[in-house]
């Protein structure tokens, strides 16, 4: 049963001396001829006892006024008004209730909530009603919907996140990863490539279509190439050997001007000593050491 709980009295104060005046404890409003209320032996104007002293109405969610009828049951307030069947809103004042799933809850209307209560509407789902169950929780069919784009799910896939539920569609929209290549959406696997995702099928040589996860690639020019299709067809060819110079696996390379040499193949074309890291000539596209390029 629930109590009905007067606030405090609250009382006009006479006219006194000015060594008698009292002030509102918390605003400091003089109280002179004005309402208040005793509050722990404090004086408080009406105005501060609804905002800082009154109860909040558990059903409305605002402050139960001193002017206002207060109920309460197990540590929860109600005004008289609000204190009504979650169900059939009859009110219950002055009536027997129960509490059901933290709801007032008529008599009458009790065994309605004996049922399953819908996830989403929190109503009952009647027996021999189409309902689903995932996860502890029930929905009724009408319910049972899409967070994103609201469609009703039915006997389609759907992803949980928390407590929301989306169908394939809205959770690719919403949360999947997007290939870098075709943009669409990435359900499993794939590779990341500049912080990009990809999808493994996506991520292929540009010239033999060769997946390359996994494998050893390279880039040029914001495309991908296997190792094979850059050597034979992007790769330049050393000046001396006229294979490609690919500088994989770490092999130095020297460069001059628009050609490249394998380190190894850097030599005088005179008398085959060493260029690297030493001055030489140029004639004719060929290097040579400063010493044969003097008799040119």
């Amino acid at each position: 049963m629930a109590f009905y709980k007067s606030p405090e009295a609250y009382y006009r104060f006479p006219e006194r001396t000015m060594t008698e005046l009292l002030n509102c404890h918390h605003c400091g409003e003089s109280l002179q001829g004005k309402k208040y209320i005793q509050k722990d032996a404090q004086p408080c104007c009406i105005k501060c006892y609804e905002k800082f002293i009154a109860n909040s109405c558990a059903e409305c969610k605002k402050p139960i006024g001193c002017d206002s009828k207060e109920l309460h049951h197990n540590g929860r307030y109600w005004h008289e008004n609000c204190f009504h069947c979650y169900h059939c809103s009859r009110s219950l004042a002055n009536d027997s209730f129960s509490i059901k799933n933290e709801r007032i809850v008529c008599n009458k209307c009790l065994p309605r909530t004996d049922n399953s209560t819908c996830q989403s509407c929190k109503r009952a789902i009647k027996p021999g009603t189409k309902s689903f169950e995932y996860g502890g929780s029930h929905w009724h069919e009408r319910c049972f919907t899409c967070h994103r784009c609201l469609k009703e799910i039915g006997s389609e896939s759907f992803v949980p996140k928390g407590d929301e539920i989306y169908c394939v569609s809205c959770n690719e929209k919403k949360f999947a990863k997007h290939c870098g290549h075709c943009r669409k959406a990435i359900t499993s696997g794939g590779v990341n490539y500049r912080d990009e995702p990809w999808h493994t099928e996506c991520f292929v040589c540009k010239t033999c279509r060769k997946q390359l996860a996994g494998q050893r690639f390279t880039a040029h020019e914001n495309s991908v190439y296997c190792v094979e299709c850059y050597s034979n067809f992007i790769a330049k060819k050393c000046g001396a050997c006229h294979k490609p110079v690919t500088g994989f696996g770490g092999a130095e390379v020297v460069t001059y001007e628009d050609r490249q040499w394998h380190t190894e193949c850097f030599k005088c074309k005179k008398c085959y000593c060493s260029l690297t890291n030493k001055r030489f000539v140029t004639h004719s596209r060929d290097v040579y050491c400063t010493d044969c390029g003097k008799n040119l």
